[in-house]
């Protein structure tokens, strides 16, 4: 009974997840459009959107607020679900619970490219952002990837999150390095070095979208090869799963999610560590369930935390890659401390 029982339980927590989930994203979504350094009544957030879904001009101020806000609450959107399909998809191929885009490094690689692009090249497109964006990543990726299997072990949980940390640390003082003596450019990209959704335009959004797509996709449509690799290599290959191009393309697409936000949105830390492992804790283990209730958790988070940044900074605002950290910090330690005699 209970062989039979338990997976019931799962799909009905899942169930449950996921309806909550959706709730909680409108939620988000109705108080980034409410919210922010001029607040409005829930009747302006509704004239709001009936102007910007037929192209009517808005008439009260409240209203033309609500429309303005609405490319960085898509961003939000879909920046947060990126980030959080990324670090479960890392935490998945590595079989490491504090994996995510900005431990491994990843973040800080696409910045690094795309810094030296704005300082020595000029770049000023978006689509240039995004292939010297994807070439960082994926370039720290791979370096993080080997330097952490090298030694006894191979890469073992502790020797990827230490190999990501030192490549992390070394990354952030070398963007430091390119643009302290540039004023112009710092002054430029300091905000997008923090990370945030505040330069959201449907160009940056449109520019990106595809490229998310495809790599969300391919994510969901790997989902079952990335429970057999939970299993060990050897139980994978004995399932029928091809190892190697199973792990490759998880990871290329975990990179693609990630490179793909920090072009547009700048290196938000977090997002992608938090979400996959509370999901985790409250679905279990099972990718196919674990990566879109992590979407939508990472798209409700970044949401949420972009529109505290804009409360608490006003008239000004917090960035909300400054908000992530935050709440994100204290969330390392305790998954860290959590882990720390299962991975010795």
């Amino acid at each position: 009974m209970t062989l039979v029982s338990s997976p019931v339980r799962r799909s009905s927590r899942t169930a449950w997840g996921t309806a909550v989930g959706v709730v909680v994203v409108v939620a988000a979504i109705v108080f980034s459009l409410a919210f922010g350094s001029r607040s409005v009544s829930l009747g302006e957030v509704f004239e709001g959107l009936r102007a910007f879904v037929t192209g009517d001009g808005a008439e009260r101020i409240g209203a033309i607020a609500v429309t303005e806000r609405i490319p960085r609450t898509v961003l939000a959107i879909v920046a947060g679900a990126a980030l959080a399909l990324s670090g479960g998809v890392m935490q998945a191929v590595t079989r490491n619970p504090i994996a995510d885009p900005g431990i491994l490094g990843v973040n800080t690689g696409a910045s690094l490219f795309v810094v030296c692009g704005i300082a020595f090249f000029g770049i000023t497109s978006v689509y240039s952002y995004l292939g010297l964006a994807l070439a960082g990543g994926a370039l720290a990726a791979v370096v993080v990837y080997v330097v952490g299997s090298l030694g006894a072990g191979g890469a073992t949980p502790i020797k990827l999150a230490l190999a990501g940390a030192a490549m992390s640390a070394a990354l952030s003082s070398l963007v430091s390095a390119v643009m302290l003596p540039r004023a112009a450019a710092m002054n430029d990209f300091r905000f997008w070095q923090v990370g945030g959704t505040g330069g959201a335009t449907w160009g940056s959004i449109g520019a990106v979208a595809p490229l998310l797509l495809v790599a969300a996709i391919a994510v969901f449509a790997l989902a079952g090869g990335m429970n057999a690799l939970a299993l060990g290599d050897e139980v994978a290959r004995g399932l029928g799963v091809k190892v190697g191009t199973t792990r490759a393309i998880a990871a290329a697409a975990g990179v693609i999610l990630c490179a793909s936000v920090t072009a547009v949105a700048g290196p938000i830390a977090f997002v992608g560590l938090m979400v996959p492992h509370a999901v985790r804790l409250v679905v279990g283990p099972d990718q196919r369930a674990i990566l879109p209730l992590s979407a939508l958790g990472g798209a409700a988070l970044l949401c949420v935390a972009d529109t505290i940044g804009r409360l608490i900074g006003s008239p000004g605002e917090v960035e909300a890659g400054i908000v992530t950290a935050f709440l994100g910090a204290p969330v390392l330690v305790a998954i860290a401390r959590r882990t720390r005699m299962r991975a010795l």
